[in-house]
């Protein structure tokens, strides 16, 4: 992922858009604490749930932020994203529940194919698990419109019924900032506030707030083995397959997921302003570059949704 952008171009791209994205994300995150009894704020310590809590802090305060924080974990997550989200959870103040997909897997809910089968597609029913268990009726994600196909038709405040399912044929209206927050008994909200980012709004916001992110979002060398067009970093959950050979590269993560299922780009872009310029250039969406478990069909974000995906 090289970038061919003229270097100066910082200096004449404006970031006053900003102001408007995170104003109205601010107005979203206040709404939800106004409408709802039990909302929780989905919590991965990625780039995207990053600036949501940049944006929290600024809607309730630092240590006021009115809802906690929920991360279910695959139990393949890189250790430095979950490392740092425990670290950002405590500056914050914030209260951080985590659910496991293991903890799944043992009450036999969720029962893999194979043992090395991605766990990514199954956080659907610990999260479905996790909702009846504390009652949440909104969750609020970092999902945005430019990532993928299912996501750009979502509404903001996207209604689940009662099995935790969305349904795309039948969403509610949303005129101007007017939402329908209204519920019946067990259905709940997935809400997203950053909707209307792209991928280069939410790095020019990180560099202009110095938004602190795991290191794996920028440069740095790894060990790596190109499979269907995409860099797999080689680890004891992804190892090399037979007749294969490794390679190290400088590389960096556009989205920091199951480490079963996400791949680093190449680039030597080591601050976000250098990954502003990178994806000035960029001609494939975060997911499409970065994520295998999108490769299986076009619907295949879309038929998770349906059933209780993020």
């Amino acid at each position: 992922m090289n970038a061919r952008v003229d270097p100066h171009v910082l200096t004449r791209l404006s970031n006053r858009h900003l102001d408007a994205l995170e104003e109205e994300t601010i107005f979203i995150l206040r709404e939800v604490a106004a409408a709802f009894e039990r909302p929780a704020l989905l919590f991965s310590g990625g780039k995207d749930s990053l600036v949501m809590l940049r944006c929290a802090e600024k809607a309730f305060g630092a240590g006021r932020i009115p809802f906690p924080l929920l991360m279910i974990d695959t139990g393949h997550n890189f250790p430095e994203v979950t490392a740092f989200r425990d670290r950002r959870a405590q500056e914050l103040g914030a209260e951080l529940i985590v659910r496991h997909v293991e903890d799944s897997m043992a009450r036999g809910t969720v029962r893999l194919a194979r043992p090395d089968e991605p766990r990514n597609p199954h956080q659907a029913v610990t999260l479905l698990e996790a909702i009846e268990e504390l009652r949440f009726d909104a969750l609020i994600g970092g999902a945005r419109r430019d990532e993928e196909k299912a996501r750009a038709k979502e509404r903001i405040f996207s209604h689940r019924d009662g099995f935790g399912q969305w349904q795309p044929k039948a969403q509610r209206p949303e005129l101007w900032t007017l939402f329908n927050t209204r519920l019946h008994p067990g259905e709940h909200f997935r809400v997203f506030p950053i909707s209307n980012w792209t991928e280069l709004d939410v790095w020019q916001y990180i560099a202009r707030e110095h938004v602190a992110l795991p290191a794996l979002y920028y440069a740095h060398r790894r060990e790596v083995v190109e499979r269907r067009g995409l860099l797999v970093p080689v680890t004891p959950l992804t190892p090399l397959k037979p007749g294969e050979r490794s390679e190290t590269r400088t590389v960096r993560f556009r989205t920091v997921g199951d480490i079963t299922c996400t791949c680093p780009v190449e680039s030597a872009a080591a601050s976000a302003a250098e990954i502003v310029i990178e994806t000035l250039a960029a001609e494939v969406s975060e997911r499409g570059a970065t994520r295998m478990d999108d490769k299986t069909s076009d619907a295949s974000m879309e038929k998770r949704k349906k059933e209780g995906y993020f």
